[in-house]
């Protein structure tokens, strides 16, 4: 794979082709297995994906495989879905078939692991479909996972009448399925406390503590709008929402995916857009890991512990201070009143503008403006630059956005508050 500076080290990216959303990460025999949306040998997404496949051993470094599954046998197509391994070990990957004629429409098909280190993937049999005389606009992105002695397969659909919705089937063996009704919904038409589509992408159900999260992508017709999170309680395979919020900031987050790390941390990784070095032949990055807690009704996002091990020793920048940086660092910043950091190129090009106020945290670029709400300035802000991404971790929340690589590398000025910086090797 290219060292070019263009290329993000720490957040994956294909060796070649267009990524999208990530899927099934998993530990198993020893190595965290995680699959995406993959294009191999274009810049652009079209329909034919595939089920790109890599492994690792912290969730930083990977190594790229084979793809896991290709279009062919009855798919035209091999869209998002997941990886589930039941008590007896077994693993089954549930995903979308699709296929072109009604590519919003996609069908749930199984496949199972062909070899023990999970590097080839047999196709099997179509376990559902949109139920009869249900009309939808959309319906794809299966995940599995168990409430009691029930397995839940959860998708997201768009309704014809304009009802965002999460579709449940219930199993009590992973093989047969029953459509069992709406996980949650939301009308389009409700904008307050924010909007959330004509139907939801990529869900996701994690248990935290006595409380359910659900995540999911909203989606309308022009594409992907951004991530969102309800909080609430399932009682009785439906989800009562207590509180809807936005799951992360920025332009670039999106269909992210849940995991469990050996620690039995509850994470997320996120597609991350507007990544991407056409030249190079490549598109699409995803997320560093996140680990999410839930704090009352209120999802909280962190960098993965992982990222802590390829921390090397700081530079100190003070306000009014300049330092060169390397191109893959992380930046720990007290703001202090007013605070305000700049990166830009050695040369005094513009890269990103971070300043914090009252409200919250504010990035400029010079493709916009995006901000974190929050309630007040935070005593920290950590940045994560890694060539063309940024991550921006502040009061709980993240924001992701591309910036652009200046040819002479990175510098840091900082006009008020303190810095260190430290370099991310490994």
């Amino acid at each position: 794979m290219s060292t070019s500076p263009r290329r993000p080290r720490l957040h994956l990216t294909a060796p070649a082709g267009w990524v999208n959303d990530p899927l099934g990460l998993t530990h198993h025999a020893g190595e965290y297995h995680l699959f995406y949306q993959h294009v191999p040998g274009a810049t652009a997404w079209e329909p034919g994906c595939h089920w790109g496949h890599a492994t690792s051993p912290d969730l930083l470094h990977w190594t790229h495989h084979e793809p896991a599954l290709s279009p062919g046998d009855g798919d035209d197509g091999c869209w998002s879905g997941c990886v589930t391994v039941p008590p007896d070990g077994g693993a089954m990957l549930f995903y979308t078939s699709v296929q072109r004629d009604r590519l919003d429409i996609g069908r749930v098909r199984v496949a199972r692991p062909a070899d023990h280190g999970w590097r080839s993937w047999t196709k099997g049999e179509v376990v559902a479909e949109l139920p009869e005389g249900l009309r939808a606009v959309a319906h794809r992105d299966p995940v599995v996972v168990r409430d009691g002695d029930t397995w839940l397969m959860l998708l997201g659909a768009g309704l014809a009448d304009g009802t965002a919705t999460v579709l449940v089937h219930t199993s009590p063996d992973l093989r047969t399925w029953e459509y069992a009704g709406p996980l949650a919904g939301r009308p389009a038409e409700e904008r307050e406390p924010l909007w959330l589509g004509v139907a939801w992408e990529c869900p996701q159900l994690l248990a935290l503590g006595d409380r359910h999260v659900l995540t999911l992508s909203a989606w309308e017709p022009a594409g992907p709008v951004h991530e969102a999170y309800g909080v609430g309680r399932l009682v009785d395979g439906r989800l009562e929402v207590e509180r809807w919020a936005r799951l992360t900031h920025g332009p670039s987050s999106y269909a992210g995916t849940a995991f469990v790390d050996t620690a039995g941390r509850r994470g997320l990784v996120h597609w991350l857009r507007g990544v991407a070095d056409p030249e190079e032949g490549w598109a699409g990055a995803l997320s560093l890991p996140h680990v999410v807690t839930l704090d009352g009704d209120r999802l909280v996002t962190a960098p993965h512990p992982a990222l802590d091990a390829l921390r090397g020793p700081g530079a100190a920048v003070a306000a009014g201070g300049r330092e060169e940086v390397p191109g893959t660092c992380e930046v720990r910043w007290e703001p202090g009143p007013g605070g305000r950091l700049a990166v830009t190129g050695r040369d005094g090009r513009a890269v990103l503008d971070l300043h914090v106020d009252a409200d919250g945290v504010h990035a400029e670029t010079g493709e916009g403006a995006w901000a974190v709400p929050l309630p007040g300035a935070p005593d920290e802000v950590r940045l994560v630059l890694d060539g063309p991404v940024a991550e921006v971790f502040a009061g709980g929340e993240v924001l992701a956005l591309p910036v652009p690589v200046p040819p002479a590398g990175p510098a840091l000025a900082v006009s008020a508050g303190r810095a260190r910086v430290h370099r991310l090797g490994g």
